[in-house]
């Protein structure tokens, strides 16, 4: 079959239609009108949410809603079960809270830009096959890209570069594999892949999620490009590219020990690079590697329990991240930096801020009363009782690590450091206020009423978060990491320095690869000029001497000598031949003509 077939829908809107419709209605209008059609960037969102709602309080189980036949495949774009739902859902609040969040952009591009980004997210949720994926797994690329170059500062644009360049990179590994597997299998269906028999193509595939998900060393992209995005581009980009490399990972490759250990990886370095960084935006980039390491380690574990604490973990931290990042944002905002060494001495100039941001801070710290708290202890839960003890002990220290740069070094040296800070303030617009206020509520309803967030969970599980033992723990966690940085907080000042990871291994291969190219090409261009000096040279001035000796004796010499012919002998005569009679013109012509002829015969 070829060509483009209806869509096969029944009851189901697609959460991506009303993103990518409205992307394409903000191409005609106008920013110096915003104000008028600013209310249509809420439309989507809400449609998301009603849409997301039908279908999770539907009992129908697992299905397939929507296909769409193109080329001879069948693209399935509404596969709907409840792991798709969880993340669903949660796009769908947080898409409603950030563009709230950036009703005060005039920028249409920037809206575009995240339009198309968050129905890319959407669209690889409710994919039920790799090629329906891949396409919305790029589209995802496209817009947030144009996130960080619309920042429009030669930071932003370098590190958008490098962006799109690992996602392509990614990419690429994906489509190398779907299509081999493809080739192999005869299928695109997207499905689970046991640990026991997995091929090359899939490792192919998981290469390409692992770049999305920041895996370490995978993952310089992220601390390079979100601290460079707009300030609303940012808090989109926290909720969905990484997170969706979480629903794709739990989703076809659950169970891999090489998530378990990688996982934990990941949780260690992102806290020790957050720790030692200067930029705010920079250590909540940091911190989205760390956290993200909790759930890749529990899809690696394998469990329903670790399972259930991925999805949960993921859900949580989309809204508390989203929330620190709207925090500094309203703090670049309003300051014009986001580093440490400039900010201090803002709690009473910014309290709403302040508080809104502690909000996220305790809840990324897991302190209990708030989301984060009946999230991450489900993974520690489940890793234990798999017998993966160690794993356990490692996210327990991220966790000490988190409550330190996240909780309490970041705030304490943007709003209290300083005994006064007099720097000019920018008035921070109402809506970015709303949208860090409904976050902060959804953090804390969470945590309060933890069934709210369990009874979406794909497995069912028996977990109970507030137990003597694990509000125990956790106190005695955060209030010896608080005493500790007490004790040190006037050693450990951040430092304006910028610190390189991985991203300096890649700028050096990159400064490598340049010197490969541009070495040999230059030793080649040297010898040519040599050359050229030498032979080449000489020649074009030797031939340069003869056609100005052609020109001036031969053309000149011929012209100069006819036309002083005419002028001093020949005027009369040629006066004279100018009868003005056609007949007379038609008659030399055949003449000439026929002594043409002549001279060619006797030649031949």
């Amino acid at each position: 079959m070829t060509g483009l077939e209806p869509l096969g829908i029944h009851f189901f809107l697609h959460p991506a239609i009303g993103f990518l419709v409205l992307a394409v209605v903000l191409a005609f209008l106008n920013n110096n009108h915003y104000q008028k059609w600013r209310w249509l960037l809420l439309l989507p969102p809400v449609m998301a949410i009603v849409a997301v709602v039908a279908l999770t309080m539907s009992n129908s189980g697992p299905r397939d809603l929507a296909t769409l036949s193109y080329l001879g495949q069948t693209l399935h774009v509404g596969r709907v079960d409840t792991l798709s739902l969880v993340f669903a859902h949660v796009f769908a609040i947080q898409s409603l809270i950030a563009f709230i969040y950036a009703l005060h952009v005039p920028d249409r591009a920037q809206h575009m830009a995240a339009c198309l980004y968050v129905a890319g997210a959407f669209g690889s949720v409710f994919a039920g096959d790799y090629l329906t994926l891949f396409i919305f797994w790029e589209l995802m690329s496209i817009g947030s890209v144009f996130l960080v170059w619309l920042r429009g500062t030669s930071a932003s644009t370098a590190a958008g570069f490098r962006y799109i360049l690992f996602h392509i990179f990614g990419g690429l590994f994906l489509l190398a594999g779907l299509i081999l597997r493809h080739a192999a299998l005869g299928t695109f269906a997207f499905t689970a892949v046991a640990p026991e028999s997995a091929r090359y193509f899939d490792y192919l595939i998981l290469v390409g999620f692992l770049v999305n998900a920041a895996f370490v060393p995978l993952h310089a992209w992220l601390p390079d490009a979100y601290p460079e995005a707009t300030i609303t581009g940012a808090v989109f980009m926290s909720a969905f590219t990484t997170k969706t490399a979480v629903y794709v990972l739990a989703r076809g490759f659950a169970g891999f020990e090489l998530l378990a250990i990688g996982g934990c990886v990941m949780c260690l370095y992102g806290v020790f690079y957050a720790t030692i960084e200067n930029n705010a935006r920079r250590i909540l980039s940091y911190h989205i590697v760390s956290q993200v390491g909790y759930m890749v380690c529990g899809i690696g574990i394998g469990t329903a329990m670790t399972m259930d604490g991925a999805v949960a973990h993921a859900y949580a931290h989309i809204l508390y991240k989203g929330l620190l990042f709207m925090g500094v944002g309203c703090l670049l905002y309003s300051t014009g930096t986001a580093k440490l060494t400039e900010l201090g001495g803002l709690a009473s100039r910014l309290p709403l801020v302040m508080i809104g941001y502690m909000v996220g801070a305790v809840s990324i710290s897991g302190m209990p009363l708030f989301n984060g708290f009946v999230s991450k202890t489900m993974t520690i839960a489940g890793a234990a009782e798999s017998h993966h003890t160690w794993l356990a002990l490692a996210m327990e220290l991220a966790a000490v690590g988190t409550f330190l740069s996240v909780g309490i070094k970041l705030p304490y040296f943007a709003f209290w450091a300083k005994p006064k800070n007099d720097m000019p303030l920018r008035p921070i617009p109402w809506n970015m206020y709303l949208g860090m206020g409904i976050s902060s509520l959804l953090c804390l309803f969470i945590g309060l009423f933890p069934g709210s967030l369990y009874k979406l969970l794909p497995f069912p599980v028996e977990y109970t978060p507030y137990t003597p033992w694990h509000l125990l723990q956790s106190s005695l966690l955060l209030g010896f990491t608080g005493l500790g940085f007490y004790l040190m907080r006037r050693i450990i000042p951040p430092h304006p320095s910028r610190n390189l990871d991985f991203d300096f291994l890649y700028r050096a291969i990159g400064r490598g690869f340049v010197k490969l190219v541009s070495v040999p090409t230059a030793a080649v261009d040297n010898i040519w000029g040599e050359v050229y000096a030498r032979i080449g040279l000489r020649g074009l001035l030797s031939f340069g001497r003869g056609t100005n000796f052609f020109d001036g004796k031969v053309i000149d010499g011929v012209l100069d000598g006819t036309a002083r012919a005419v002028r001093e002998d020949g005027g009369a005569t040629v006066a004279r031949a100018q009868t003005g009679r056609i007949q007379d013109y038609l008659a030399a012509a055949v003449a000439m003509g026929l002594l043409v002829f002549v001279i060619l015969w006797l030649v031949k």
